[in-house]
């Protein structure tokens, strides 16, 4: 399996030449690295893991060229069903991946039945929180033409892919909510941490705006 794995990461590879940098192969990398930890703790199929990994975001250009009205899961699970069709991979396992990618996104109604989708999904989710986290929020708004802060825009009215997309209002209506919605125990450990750092940042990141500190 060792070898399938290296085929499928390379091939996914080559998908993120030209991606944004908030959704780039970086991501992807540490994505898998949170699967592996996570993975190995919850007890889950690692081959499985390791594909869905790779293969999770293989979608996200279309989602951001059609400014979010697509939906880069359920784009990278068709991509990936084809992929995988050229591998030996038992039958069960292929479901079980693409499963795992179309049900990974945070914004989506396919939930997630497996354990290694939910590692899937938790692993994602991290990486949308803490430090990384908020240092992507901040590049996905740079990346759509945000302003650093609009504090006479109320976040939760504010239009996606736009210049009120700011990064303040990412926490606001999506990474002070993942903790909440974490679906291993590892994860959920994880997220703790990850979230106290945000509420710290973001609370100093208002005061700076307003000239209190």
């Amino acid at each position: 399996m060792h070898d399938v794995i290296a085929s499928i990461r390379d091939f996914a590879k080559n998908h993120f030449t030209h991606a944004k940098y908030s959704h780039d192969w970086e991501h992807t990398e540490r994505v898998y690295r949170l699967c592996m930890h996570i993975g190995r703790i919850e007890g889950a199929d690692l081959d499985v893991l390791a594909i869905a990994a790779y293969l999770h975001d293989i979608g996200r250009a279309i989602q951001d060229t059609s400014k979010g009205t697509l939906c880069h899961a359920e784009h990278g699970a068709r991509i990936a069903a084809d992929i995988l069709k050229e591998y030996s991979i038992p039958a069960e396992k292929r479901e079980n991946i693409i499963h795992c990618i179309v049900s990974h996104r945070y914004r989506n109604s396919h939930h997630p039945e497996t354990l290694e989708a939910r590692v899937l999904f938790d692993a994602d989710k991290l990486d949308a929180i803490g430090a990384v986290g908020i240092a992507r929020a901040y590049l996905f708004a740079g990346e759509v033409g945000a302003v650093l802060h609009n504090p006479d825009m109320d976040p939760h009215t504010a239009k996606p892919y736009s210049r009120d997309d700011t990064g303040y209002r990412e926490y606001m209506v999506k990474l002070s909510k993942i903790k909440d919605r974490m679906l291993t125990s590892e994860g959920r450990h994880m997220a703790l941490e990850r979230h106290a750092f945000m509420e710290e940042f973001f609370s100093r990141f208002l005061k700076e705006i307003e000239g209190q500190l």
